[in-house]
């Protein structure tokens, strides 16, 4: 490929759906409509101080959290954006307590249901900071022609058929995969267009940084406690110390880890039992695309995306990263709990 050769996001996915004759190009058309959303929210996520869109929209969401106005944004915009592509029968979204039916013919003839996180991090909208969307989607379980049921959103990361973030930072990246690789695609404002830039990621299988919130360092079970010491043990074989690096966005974090090699942690704590990150809206997505990498996503002790979701916001401990720290975190978890 020369300097001046670009493949857009459109033609990537109609070069991937070519590959497949049998394929009837309803994911590629779900797909295309994902890319124009996130080039919408990414207009207004790069105005936004311009404009009366930061700051607390006076509510909170299901999950108790004050809501952004950028949330409400990103969130309206993708719901109805899907709604219109006709390929989706519901969706599912951290901000709604309850899936969002779509029932109108066309979309009861959708194949798919799409779950997302619309804005994750948004703690960081009003001081700059990267911030991102995470999605998956799944093919429907309940009959195509019929309403949509909780059966469809309640089944595990494996049964994915494609999973991506998009980050909204120095430059506007959408990742993404449907099991065949991961790659990354960079929005070229003077195109107004997703071109490939990172083809075919691979994860490192070693890393040296580490990414939690040690703020809660005292409500961390033992064996993080114990992880985290290792972390910072000098030890010149290993690479060791490692390096501390937490943003605080997940989707920032897990990019960074992915490209650099890493591990990425939210272990339970006191205050979050259960741990704090969804299953359904972060945890699925971002393991299956960390697994498509070469790297490994666990809730400390199982696979994440062999988990049985029972509810549409449970939560769940999550590390995932460079497959080798990721094993050796698992490690200390099984001998100091």
């Amino acid at each position: 490929m020369n300097a001046f050769e670009v493949t857009t996001l459109n033609e990537f996915i109609l070069e991937k759906q070519a590959q497949f004759p049998q394929a009837e190009g309803d994911l590629s058309h779900l797909l295309h409509h994902v890319g124009t959303a996130a080039k919408i929210v990414n207009r207004e996520v790069n105005k936004a101080g311009l404009v009366d869109i930061l700051g607390e929209m006076g509510s909170t969401n299901v999950q108790g959290e004050d809501q952004k106005k950028l949330d409400v944004f990103a969130n309206d915009h993708f719901i109805n954006s899907l709604h219109s592509c006709g390929e989706v029968c519901a969706i599912a979204s951290e901000e709604n307590e309850s899936f969002i039916l779509f029932d109108d013919d066309v979309a009861r003839n959708g194949k798919y249901v799409f779950l997302m996180d619309p804005l994750d991090g948004s703690s960081n909208i009003d001081v700059n900071v990267s911030i991102g969307t995470i999605f998956s989607i799944y093919k429907r379980k309940s009959k195509v022609g019929e309403k949509a049921t909780m059966e469809d959103f309640l089944q595990p990361g494996t049964e994915q058929v494609a999973a991506g973030y998009v980050l909204y930072g120095s430059s506007t990246m959408l990742v993404y995969t449907t099991g065949d690789g991961i790659n990354g695609f960079t929005l070229d404002p003077s195109i107004g267009e997703f071109c490939l830039s990172h083809k075919l990621i691979k994860n490192p299988e070693d890393g040296y940084i580490y990414s939690l919130n040690e703020g809660n360092y005292l409500k961390f079970p033992a064996g993080v406690k114990q992880y985290i010491k290792y972390c910072q043990e000098k030890d010149e074989a290993t690479h060791r110390p490692y390096s501390s690096r937490y943003i605080g966005s997940l989707v920032s974090d897990v990019h960074r880890n992915l490209l650099k090699g890493g591990i990425f942690m939210y272990p339970v704590t006191e205050s979050a039992p259960q741990g704090k990150l969804r299953l359904l809206y972060e945890c699925n997505p971002i393991a299956f695309i960390i697994e498509q990498a070469g790297g490994k996503a666990t809730n400390g002790t199982k696979r994440i995306m062999e988990l049985n979701p029972t509810s549409l916001h449970e939560r769940t401990p999550f590390y995932c990263g460079s497959t080798n720290m990721v094993l050796k975190v698992e490690e200390f978890i099984k001998v100091f709990g």
